[in-house]
């Protein structure tokens, strides 16, 4: 990897991850690297500004902060092809990061970055639009957005609970009708997120998949699906008398929908690229450690599991 030019973003008003951020800035200058550095958060978005005034390709782009603020950076880099390298500083759970233990020794990561000793994960991701009117109409009247994690379609009201009535069609053919608290649309990656809170489907990161998981239903009949990555799926709203329908990526607003208008979610043409510096990278360590699995309870010595 060329470390010619580098986009540091950190978490807004974290100071941990802005230090880092200051300390990995000097270190990359010194090996000749131009960087960029600027926060993100809710009130702050650097991508615009770090894309608009790259007059190079842009080689890395280091995250450090939690989970929500590597997604933004994915959804803003995904298109344009630049790696992230996320840093689990000042967030949570950190299942899209490096540990910030495997980033103590910051000169030995651009050593394993110059010397290509790394590996690069490829991520589906979805996206969304909304159009007017039956499937034929296929002129959308919003922009379109991306989401790493997933498209959530559910109403959002400030004085209120508001319990949502959605047709959900899949390639064109009507599947159900859901009455709940919204539907979710979600990645292999988006599994482990909002969709495993909704007793959703964990499905492998390095599958493509589009899966559908009703937000606490009103009929028990209503399961998740997993549907091939092909699929296109199209939302409607339903006697939606307050207009509180709304569309939301990675748990970010992105637009309100109208009545008549269709929400359609297929898989992007872009994929995240994260680099993994873990020697051992594990899936299932990974689902253990984040999840708090307890792993194996029944110790024994036998190596073929016959005792």
């Amino acid at each position: 990897m060329n470390l010619k030019k580098v986009i540091i973003a950190y978490k807004a008003r974290d100071a941990q991850s802005k230090r880092w951020a200051e300390i990995c800035a000097k270190q990359l200058e010194n090996h000749q690297c131009q960087v960029l550095v600027g926060p993100s958060g809710p009130k702050d978005n650097p991508y615009p500004v770090f894309l608009a005034s790259a007059g190079q390709p842009i080689d890395l782009a280091l995250i450090l902060g939690g989970d929500g603020t590597v997604l933004t950076g994915a959804r803003h880099l995904a298109p344009a092809g630049v790696p992230i390298l996320g840093v689990n500083v000042g967030g949570h759970l950190g299942f899209l990061t490096e540990s910030v233990e495997e980033f103590q020794d910051t000169e030995k990561v651009w050593e394993r970055l110059l010397e290509d000793r790394y590996a690069i994960q490829r991520r589906m991701m979805v996206q969304a639009a909304v159009y007017e009117g039956h499937g034929s109409n296929l002129e959308p009247v919003s922009e379109r957005y991306l989401a790493l994690n997933e498209m959530c379609v559910k109403p959002a009201s400030a004085d209120r609970m508001i319990t949502s009535i959605l047709e959900m069609e899949i390639d064109g053919e009507v599947v159900d009708q859901y009455v709940g608290d919204g539907l979710i649309v979600a990645t292999p990656t988006g599994s482990t997120g909002y969709t495993v809170s909704a007793t959703g489907p964990i499905v492998h990161d390095g599958m493509e998949a589009i899966s559908i998981t009703p937000i606490c239903p009103m009929s028990l009949s209503n399961r998740p699906i997993v549907l091939p990555p092909g699929s296109v799926v199209s939302i409607w709203p339903l006697g939606d008398y307050d207009l509180s329908t709304k569309l939301w990526m990675d748990g970010v607003l992105a637009t309100s929908i109208w009545p008549g208008h269709r929400v359609d979610v297929r898989m992007a043409e872009c994929r995240a690229k994260f680099i993994i510096l873990r020697e051992n990278n594990s899936y299932y360590q990974t689902l253990r450690e984040k999840l708090l699995w307890a792993g194996t309870r029944v110790r024994y010595n036998s190596t073929n599991h016959t005792n």
